[in-house]
């Protein structure tokens, strides 16, 4: 099957789409919170965008398995047979969702071969858009709810990445929750190297589109995330020309694992001095 090729991206941005509304639909209102096994939080908000998501996905591409943060996953044994499959965080940041500081985002991502093919983060609150194709580069869309509907070809309703930007200093894009002691160490060694370092906090997946728009020169993480944390930035990183390479072995991470937990992993474009 060539999945990619069958592939309409404003289709996932859609998805991706009415998943945010029915997200800012609990935003809005005095929502509770659970703990998952792990302690990680969980809202009726990541459930009824997964249930969207799933929806949508099965009823376009109902051949191409999902793996969801909130779905059933599936055996290593039954996962390792598939040659595609999504990668689905339906609400990504939910730390940040709790807190309402708005950087929350859906990710959509397309794996071939452990490989992300197409990626779709969506901002529902920025209502913004970060979306990368194999083949097709990357594009922030801004104003979303605006376009999404018009069949309007991405390239114009969105803004090529990456965006260049001229600065005198070197910018490190780190987890608002998540800052580990070992990703402050990595701060101090660009400092030895690039001079002057400034650092910005984000939450969820924005950090990895901040390196594919520009905005950051490098985002280090080396402090736990999960497949789905990671897919679709990592989809729009590469499409904008970056890579997000493992700490150890310095190759693109993989996904699909037996184990879906992420190795540590460094964000940047290849000529960044990391």
């Amino acid at each position: 099957m060539s999945a990619n090729n069958q592939m309409d991206v404003t289709v996932i941005l859609n998805i991706a789409v009415e998943a945010g509304k029915d997200i800012l639909s609990v935003y809005e209102t005095d929502f509770s919170v659970e703990n998952k096994q792990d302690d990680s939080p969980l809202t009726l908000a990541d459930r009824k965008s997964h249930i969207k998501i799933v929806e949508g996905l099965e009823q376009h591409y109902p051949n191409i398995p999902i793996l969801s943060e909130e779905g059933k996953h599936q055996s290593y044994s039954e996962r390792k047979e598939w040659d595609y499959a999504w990668v689905v965080d339906p609400l990504d940041g939910t730390k940040e969702f709790v807190k309402r500081n708005g950087e929350f985002t859906v990710n959509i991502a397309l794996i071939k071969d452990g490989t992300p093919i197409l990626g779709v983060i969506y901002a529902p609150v920025l209502d913004v858009a970060y979306v990368g194709e194999q083949g097709q580069g990357a594009y922030k869309v801004e104003n979303v709810l605006e376009k999404v509907n018009k069949q309007i070809p991405l390239e114009d309703i969105g803004i090529a990445l990456p965006i260049k930007e001229e600065r005198d200093y070197c910018s490190v894009v780190a987890s608002r929750s998540h800052l580990s002691k070992e990703t402050e160490e990595y701060i101090e060694t660009l400092k030895e190297k690039h001079g002057k370092v400034e650092l910005t906090s984000a939450g969820s997946s924005l950090k990895l589109c901040l390196v594919a728009e520009g905005k950051a020169d490098v985002y280090p993480r080396f402090a736990p995330t999960m497949e789905w944390d990671t897919a679709a930035g990592q989809a729009v990183v590469e499409c904008a020309g970056g890579k997000v390479v493992t700490t150890d072995t310095n190759e693109p991470l993989k996904y699909n694992k037996e184990n879906l937990l992420n190795p540590w992993f460094i964000v940047a474009f290849k000529s960044f001095n990391y």
